[in-house]
Protein backbone atom coordinates (compact mmCIF):
# COMPACT_ATOMS: atom_id res chain seq x y z
CA UNK A 1 0.00 0.00 0.00
CA UNK A 2 1.46 2.95 -0.77
CA UNK A 3 0.98 6.14 1.89
CA UNK A 4 0.72 9.96 0.90
CA UNK A 5 4.08 11.77 0.69
CA UNK A 6 3.84 14.84 3.17
CA UNK A 7 4.17 18.54 2.23
CA UNK A 8 7.56 19.24 1.77
CA UNK A 9 8.51 22.68 2.39
CA UNK A 10 8.72 25.10 -0.24
CA UNK A 11 12.43 26.29 -1.52
CA UNK A 12 12.96 29.69 -0.92
CA UNK A 13 15.66 31.48 -1.58
CA UNK A 14 17.23 34.74 0.26
CA UNK A 15 18.81 37.66 0.12
CA UNK A 16 19.13 40.39 2.67
CA UNK A 17 20.31 44.10 2.62
CA UNK A 18 20.75 45.51 5.86
CA UNK A 19 23.73 47.74 7.45
CA UNK A 20 23.93 46.02 10.32
CA UNK A 21 26.07 43.18 10.63
CA UNK A 22 24.27 41.66 14.19
CA UNK A 23 20.99 42.45 12.64
CA UNK A 24 21.57 40.69 9.65
CA UNK A 25 23.49 37.63 11.37
CA UNK A 26 20.53 37.45 13.85
CA UNK A 27 18.00 37.20 10.78
CA UNK A 28 19.77 35.01 9.09
CA UNK A 29 19.59 32.41 11.24
CA UNK A 30 15.89 32.89 12.02
CA UNK A 31 15.23 32.66 8.66
CA UNK A 32 17.58 29.20 8.22
CA UNK A 33 15.58 27.42 11.27
CA UNK A 34 12.35 27.98 8.92
CA UNK A 35 11.93 24.76 7.04
CA UNK A 36 12.84 25.45 3.27
CA UNK A 37 14.21 29.02 3.56
CA UNK A 38 17.59 29.81 2.98
CA UNK A 39 19.73 32.49 3.07
CA UNK A 40 21.98 33.01 -0.27
CA UNK A 41 23.53 36.31 -0.28
CA UNK A 42 23.53 39.64 2.47
CA UNK A 43 24.90 43.08 1.75
CA UNK A 44 25.52 46.62 3.69
CA UNK A 45 23.25 48.51 1.37
CA UNK A 46 21.55 49.42 -1.52
CA UNK A 47 24.53 48.95 -4.04
CA UNK A 48 24.81 45.65 -2.69
CA UNK A 49 20.67 44.55 -3.18
CA UNK A 50 21.08 45.07 -6.46
CA UNK A 51 24.53 43.09 -6.88
CA UNK A 52 22.85 40.71 -5.17
CA UNK A 53 19.43 40.51 -6.76
CA UNK A 54 21.13 39.88 -9.92
CA UNK A 55 24.16 37.40 -9.15
CA UNK A 56 22.03 34.80 -6.58
CA UNK A 57 19.04 35.56 -8.17
CA UNK A 58 16.90 35.30 -5.13
CA UNK A 59 13.08 34.47 -4.37
CA UNK A 60 13.01 37.20 -2.08
CA UNK A 61 15.28 40.23 -1.19
CA UNK A 62 14.47 41.63 2.44
CA UNK A 63 15.75 45.24 2.08
CA UNK A 64 15.96 48.13 4.87
CA UNK A 65 15.39 51.45 3.70
CA UNK A 66 17.77 53.73 5.49
CA UNK A 67 21.56 52.05 4.52
CA UNK A 68 24.39 54.02 3.12
CA UNK A 69 25.91 54.95 0.18
CA UNK A 70 22.52 53.91 -1.54
CA UNK A 71 19.29 53.32 0.30
CA UNK A 72 16.07 50.45 -0.18
CA UNK A 73 13.49 52.56 -1.91
CA UNK A 74 16.31 53.86 -4.37
CA UNK A 75 17.77 50.60 -5.12
CA UNK A 76 14.33 48.87 -5.80
CA UNK A 77 13.56 52.14 -8.54
CA UNK A 78 17.22 50.55 -10.12
CA UNK A 79 15.78 46.65 -9.74
CA UNK A 80 13.29 46.79 -12.09
CA UNK A 81 10.78 43.85 -12.65
CA UNK A 82 13.04 41.29 -12.35
CA UNK A 83 12.14 38.16 -10.71
CA UNK A 84 13.18 38.94 -7.33
CA UNK A 85 10.28 39.53 -5.25
CA UNK A 86 11.16 42.63 -2.91
CA UNK A 87 10.12 42.56 1.02
CA UNK A 88 11.20 46.03 2.98
CA UNK A 89 12.34 45.31 6.27
CA UNK A 90 12.63 48.13 8.08
CA UNK A 91 12.95 50.24 11.72
CA UNK A 92 10.90 53.29 9.75
CA UNK A 93 9.41 54.55 6.51
CA UNK A 94 8.10 58.06 5.25
CA UNK A 95 4.58 57.71 3.97
CA UNK A 96 5.86 58.96 0.90
CA UNK A 97 8.90 56.37 0.57
CA UNK A 98 6.30 53.88 1.39
CA UNK A 99 4.43 54.32 -1.48
CA UNK A 100 7.10 54.82 -3.66
CA UNK A 101 8.26 51.51 -3.04
CA UNK A 102 4.95 49.92 -3.96
CA UNK A 103 5.15 51.76 -7.06
CA UNK A 104 8.45 50.44 -7.61
CA UNK A 105 7.16 46.87 -7.08
CA UNK A 106 7.89 45.94 -3.69
CA UNK A 107 5.47 43.05 -2.43
CA UNK A 108 5.38 44.19 1.44
CA UNK A 109 6.51 46.24 4.08
CA UNK A 110 7.41 44.86 7.68
CA UNK A 111 8.63 47.14 10.56
CA UNK A 112 11.42 45.43 11.92
CA UNK A 113 9.54 45.76 15.74
CA UNK A 114 6.86 43.07 14.52
CA UNK A 115 6.71 39.25 15.54
CA UNK A 116 8.87 36.86 13.55
CA UNK A 117 6.15 35.22 13.05
CA UNK A 118 4.97 38.03 10.26
CA UNK A 119 7.73 38.15 8.42
CA UNK A 120 7.77 34.24 8.15
CA UNK A 121 4.36 33.84 6.91
CA UNK A 122 4.41 37.23 4.72
CA UNK A 123 7.90 35.75 3.02
CA UNK A 124 5.33 32.64 2.40
CA UNK A 125 2.67 35.21 1.26
CA UNK A 126 4.35 36.76 -1.75
CA UNK A 127 5.90 33.35 -2.64
CA UNK A 128 1.97 32.64 -3.21
CA UNK A 129 1.78 36.10 -5.30
CA UNK A 130 0.08 38.28 -3.04
CA UNK A 131 1.17 41.30 -0.70
CA UNK A 132 1.99 41.98 2.69
CA UNK A 133 1.82 45.13 4.57
CA UNK A 134 1.74 45.01 8.25
CA UNK A 135 -0.70 46.48 10.26
CA UNK A 136 1.11 49.57 11.85
CA UNK A 137 1.49 50.68 8.11
CA UNK A 138 -1.25 49.92 6.89
CA UNK A 139 -2.65 53.21 7.73
CA UNK A 140 0.56 55.65 6.51
CA UNK A 141 0.35 53.99 3.05
CA UNK A 142 -4.01 54.75 2.79
CA UNK A 143 -2.99 58.02 4.04
CA UNK A 144 -0.27 58.76 0.98
CA UNK A 145 -2.05 57.31 -0.87
CA UNK A 146 -5.01 59.89 -0.46
CA UNK A 147 -2.54 62.69 -0.30
CA UNK A 148 -1.33 62.33 -3.54
CA UNK A 149 -5.15 61.51 -5.33
CA UNK A 150 -6.24 64.90 -3.29
CA UNK A 151 -2.73 66.38 -4.51
CA UNK A 152 -3.31 65.23 -8.57
CA UNK A 153 -4.09 68.29 -10.73
CA UNK A 154 -7.73 68.17 -12.45
CA UNK A 155 -7.54 67.63 -16.47
CA UNK A 156 -7.51 71.47 -17.72
CA UNK A 157 -8.48 72.86 -14.30
CA UNK A 158 -11.97 73.00 -15.76
CA UNK A 159 -14.95 73.81 -13.32
CA UNK A 160 -17.65 71.02 -13.80
CA UNK A 161 -20.28 73.71 -15.35
CA UNK A 162 -17.12 73.50 -17.82
CA UNK A 163 -16.76 70.21 -18.01
CA UNK A 164 -20.66 69.95 -18.52
CA UNK A 165 -20.14 72.28 -21.47
CA UNK A 166 -17.54 70.57 -23.09
CA UNK A 167 -19.17 66.73 -22.55
CA UNK A 168 -22.46 68.45 -24.14
CA UNK A 169 -20.49 69.89 -27.21
CA UNK A 170 -18.76 66.06 -27.30
CA UNK A 171 -22.51 64.76 -27.58
CA UNK A 172 -22.94 67.05 -30.96
CA UNK A 173 -25.20 69.42 -29.14
CA UNK A 174 -26.10 73.06 -30.77
CA UNK A 175 -25.50 75.84 -28.80
CA UNK A 176 -28.90 76.47 -27.90
CA UNK A 177 -29.46 73.29 -26.88
CA UNK A 178 -26.68 73.48 -24.75
CA UNK A 179 -28.02 76.78 -23.38
CA UNK A 180 -30.80 75.22 -22.55
CA UNK A 181 -29.56 72.30 -20.55
CA UNK A 182 -27.28 74.33 -18.71
CA UNK A 183 -30.07 76.88 -17.55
Amino acid sequence: MQGSMPDQPRHVRISIADDHQIFRDGLKRLLESEPGFEVVSEGNDGIDAIRMARDSQPDILLLDVAMPRMGGVEALASLGSGGTRVILLTAAIQPSDLLKAIQFGARGVVMKESATRLLIDGIHRVMDGKYIIGADVADDLAHAVKQVAAERPRPYKLTAREMDIVSAIADGQSNRQIAERLD
